[in-house]
């Protein structure tokens, strides 16, 4: 039996995670987190083969979460299932330490198949995020570009700029003061070398880094 914690914000999408796990054979979930802090401390008291793991809970950034998180348990497989789907985002959780990043746009039947590859000790990405970074890498795309040289944290909040969202409503998704939004926005610009929110989202556009929002 495949022993599965899911940890995620939505009670919607943990009930349905539920429903579709339980549902196959060999799958079972044994826990349920709403944040990064819930996910340790269960880690800690209910051994389990795969951590389900939306990148987008309140609290601390989703990559630094799983930087944290195999640092401890070396073993476990962590699944990323997020809305984010720019390959940026992948890239950096699976050099973080993910087995596999997936959309919630997935399939019930693709995400059983995850689940089983990747405590299997595979590493899964869906076709289509398979090409976007096989595509960047074959034509250098992005080589040298000012936004890889953001901090996770950095990132995170370059997109939500790049969105649309004001500094508050950054600060209460990330659980931060809007002081501290403002000192990540202040290094964003001057890591992108950029003098505006409006030049911001230009550069998002123009360097494809919102295809699933536009």
């Amino acid at each position: 039996m495949i022993r599965i914690i899911v940890a995620d914000d939505h009670t919607l999408v943990r009930a349905g995670l539920q429903r579709i796990l339980s549902g196959s054979e060999n799958l079972e979930i044994v826990g349920e987190a709403s944040n990064g802090a819930q996910a340790i401390a269960l880690l800690q008291e209910t051994p389990c083969d795969v951590l389900l793991l939306d990148l987008s809970m309140p609290g601390r950034s989703g990559i630094d979460l799983i930087a944290q998180i195999k640092a401890s348990f070396p073993r476990l497989a962590i699944l990323v299932l997020t809305v984010h789907g720019e390959e940026q985002y992948a890239v950096r959780a699976l050099k973080a330490g993910a087995a596999g990043y997936m959309t919630k746009e997935c399939a019930p039947a693709e995400l059983v198949l995850a689940v089983k590859k990747v405590v299997s000790g595979g590493v899964y990405l869906s076709p289509a995020m398979t090409e976007r970074i096989a595509q960047d890498l074959a034509t250098g795309a992005g080589d040298g570009l000012g936004y890889r040289r953001l901090s996770d944290r950095e990132f995170d909040v370059f997109l939500m700029l790049a969105r649309g969202l004001s500094l508050s409503d950054i600060a209460d998704t990330l659980c931060v003061s809007t002081k501290t939004v403002s000192t990540y926005k202040a290094r964003v610009l001057q890591k992108l070398e950029i003098n505006s929110q409006t030049e911001l989202v230009h550069y998002a556009i123009r360097h494809n880094l919102l295809r699933d929002v536009l």
